[in-house]
């Protein structure tokens, strides 16, 4: 969480003096923010995994061996 208990020091615009900055709490809870982290991670860790059973040298050759292991696992 981004919020520290000692303020930084800051400048106030105005009068130009040295003046600590504000603290205050700008989130209550950090599991929405880590959702978004948690569900990027799982994509990529589920791209990867994708990758490494259907891989190829492109794209075209990947969706090629996915579909081909589709159809052997229907044969079963």
């Amino acid at each position: 969480i981004p919020t520290m208990r000692t303020p930084l020091n800051s400048v106030d615009f105005i009068t130009k003096k040295s003046d600590p900055a504000h603290l205050e709490r700008s989130d209550v809870c950090a599991v929405p923010a880590c959702a978004v982290v948690v569900e990027a991670m799982c994509a990529i860790v589920l791209a990867n995994e994708l990758l490494e059973k259907f891989g190829g040298d492109s794209i075209e050759e990947t969706i090629a061996n996915y579909k081909n292991y589709q159809k052997y696992v229907e044969e079963l």
